[in-house]
């Protein structure tokens, strides 16, 4: 999420694969449609009614929830630096991970994320990602039972935003990172096509090996501010420019290395025309303009059983306009639920029985329910 012009208050904060290997090729001064598939003509919830109830308040900048496996717990990352425990919609007094004043917080920065390994029952670590006081990002396997913490890698970030800072792992028992192109407006480096750096990708690590080396799932990213897997397909929310927010998707039989396009397209439109290799380019599969808000926050396909409205939809959001949007996880048009608003939203997440909240910077948490 982020737009740059809100860096220095706020964090944070498709699917069509080309086949074949084709040569690079150069960027036209049009790309594919590019019309506004989230705008005036879809604005009505689907059949049923969709609502949020509170779930905690008194956070301090939460940015991510996530179910502890085996328990009816979560934990609660929040920004400045801890890891808290949640248990029957109380917070409790125990902290999985305590990193105030050895996290940079400001702009983007921070305690970002935790992700469980699939073994995590049998012993295994948790894995968090934040920026050190240099403003570097740690991706560092978490002892849940002491709170002690060791790199799995450490990536040199040169400005305060685009951090990326998203977790999870796949159904391949794999730890999947989102690195953000590293900052700075148009991505002045060129990190985003450029295949040598690990930032503006999704990397993905074999954390069960003592030295694993990250391999690039995807590149051409921006910012994605959070992405989840449903079932093999990889759902990606990144953050646009000036003009478009973008939804992306990378469906199990895409190879991997998918290019999404950025800095060569900002959603389906021509950002700067040069030589990209397009054998694996995929476009959104949704986007909207700067006129519905101006930095998305990435969601979860509902697979839950609570919200009948939602089952089988991709839930996302924007930062800055608080709207939230629904789309067929099978195909469709995204539809904008005009009734529901989340100021400050920071991320989604869902429940160990696969339910849905909403996260807010400003320190609440919600949670999706069926209107009466």
């Amino acid at each position: 999420m982020m737009r740059n012009t809100l860096l220095l208050l706020i964090l944070l904060l498709g699917s069509g694969c080309g086949g074949g290997d084709g040569a690079p090729t150069l960027v036209s001064t049009t790309g594919p449609d590019t019309s506004d598939s989230s705008g005036p003509s879809s604005t009505q919830p689907p059949p049923g009614n969709v609502t949020l109830v509170p779930f905690l308040k008194g956070l301090d900048q939460p940015v991510d929830m996530q179910p502890i496996p085996g328990t009816d717990r979560l934990a609660v990352v929040e920004k400045s630096g801890l890891v808290r425990v949640v248990e029957t919609g109380t917070l409790l007094d125990e902290v999985l991970l305590d990193l105030r004043g050895s996290v940079t917080t400001g702009s983007e920065q921070g305690l970002l994320s935790i992700a469980f390994p699939p073994d995590y029952e049998d012993g295994g670590d948790a894995y968090v990602d934040y920026t050190d006081v240099n403003g570097d990002t740690h991706i560092a396997r978490l002892d849940t039972s002491n709170g002690s913490l060791a790199d799995v890698i450490v990536i040199p970030q040169p400005a305060s935003n685009h951090n990326g800072g998203g977790l999870a792992f796949g159904p391949d028992g794999l730890l999947y990172v989102g690195m953000g192109d590293g900052g700075g407006a148009g991505d002045p480096e060129g990190n985003g096509q450029n295949r040598e750096s690990l930032l503006g990708k999704i990397l993905r690590f074999d954390v069960s090996q003592p030295a694993p080396k990250p391999e690039q799932f995807a590149y051409g990213l921006r910012n994605p501010w959070r992405f989840a897997f449903d079932g093999d397909d990889l759902w990606i929310g990144d953050v646009g420019q000036g003009a478009w927010e973008e939804v992306d998707r990378i469906d199990a039989n895409a190879p991997p290395g998918a290019n999404l396009g950025w800095d060569a397209y900002e959603g389906k439109e021509v950002f700067e025309p040069q030589q990209i290799d397009d054998s694996r380019l995929v476009f959104p599969v949704a986007v909207y303009s700067h006129e519905l808000g101006c930095s998305i926050t990435g969601g979860f396909v509902y697979r839950g059983e609570d919200v009948p409205a939602l089952q089988g939809r991709y839930v996302y959001g924007d930062y800055c306009s608080g709207r939230i949007w629904t789309l067929p996880a099978a195909g469709g048009s995204p539809l904008l639920l005009k009734d529901l608003n989340v100021p400050s939203l920071a991320a989604f997440a869902v429940d160990g029985r696969g339910e849905l909240y909403a996260i807010s910077l400003d320190g609440s948490i919600k949670r999706f329910a069926a209107a009466p």
